[in-house]
């Protein structure tokens, strides 16, 4: 993969990774065109490409670090402490509000795994289908325009359970799915849920990093463990999508919680069923692969 289409390959990730857009489908959908213009990228479907477009996830995962640097200081602190007394009562107690925080965030991500492991095949054959994919905007579509009309949330993080926990799960599994938005399935169910905009929002962004981290894991093993390993990929283009989607995030994080928390997410609503239109109708041309 030339390095100019791996920086392209990032700043998409980079701006559409915390829009509630689904940053994997306008991946899928550009790696589609390159390869109808003859570009050498690997298929979108493959194993290593599906590594790559993870590898730029990471890489976002940046971008939330620097953004809710000061949050997750303090999470992280205060986490330790709380382990470090529960560890200290021998366990007979409940876990403190932190670290409860953090084992709930744990059990989103399992959840998240069960879902997008027994359906690893399904959500792979998606990522050859761009009109399945056009479905899938659509969903996201509906939901983002339904959360702006919720009422108030009450509910803060603090009196969330493993009910909610599980629900966010599941959505964040689903939206393993090219389409569907892992942002927008993440905070619109949080919403659903009871949690106020913002913890919808910081709950989402925080369990994106183990969720991302350990699927990224989980694709390395799968890729190195064939005979082609990163084919034509290789390391340059993985560390130049890094860092530019790790760079273009940044401000793609700050738009997306400046309307959220104005409950303006509906805009994006428009966007993503545009989008499908163009792409059902033909005129983004994006023919399937094999």
């Amino acid at each position: 993969m030339a390095l100019w289409i791996a920086a392209v390959l990032g700043i998409i990730q980079g701006i559409f990774m915390f829009l509630p857009v689904s940053s994997t489908a306008h991946m899928v959908l550009t790696e589609h065109w390159l390869l109808g213009r003859g570009y050498d990228i690997p298929d979108p479907a493959s194993p290593e490409m599906i590594l790559f477009n993870l590898v730029v996830h990471v890489g976002t995962l940046v971008s939330i670090v620097v953004v809710f640097w000061s949050s997750l200081s303090r999470f992280s602190f205060n986490c330790a402490l709380d382990a470090r007394d529960w560890a200290a009562a021998g366990g007979r107690r409940k876990p403190a509000v932190f670290l409860r925080l953090f084992l709930l965030g744990m059990f989103t991500v399992l959840c998240t795994g069960l879902v997008g492991l027994g359906l690893k095949a399904s959500f792979e054959w998606v990522f050859a289908n761009p009109q399945i994919i056009a479905l899938t905007l659509i969903g996201t579509g509906i939901l983002l325009f339904w959360t702006d009309r919720l009422k108030p949330r009450r509910r803060g993080l603090k009196n969330t359970g493993w009910g909610t926990a599980a629900i966010i799960g599941i959505a964040q599994g689903f939206s393993l799915a090219p389409g569907l938005s892992r942002s927008a399935m993440t905070i619109v169910f949080g919403l659903f849920a009871g949690l106020k905009r913002r913890w919808a929002a910081e709950y989402s962004f925080f369990v994106a990093i183990p969720t991302i981290l350990a699927a990224t894991l989980v694709q390395g093993r799968e890729v190195f463990n064939t005979t082609t390993g990163l084919g034509d990929i290789g390391l340059g283009a993985l560390l130049v999508g890094f860092v530019v989607s790790a760079l273009v995030g940044i401000v793609s994080l700050k738009i997306v919680i400046w309307t959220l928390y104005r409950a303006q997410l509906k805009i994006f609503a428009f966007y993503v069923w545009i989008l499908a239109a163009l792409i059902l109708a033909g005129i983004v041309d994006m023919a399937p692969i094999g």
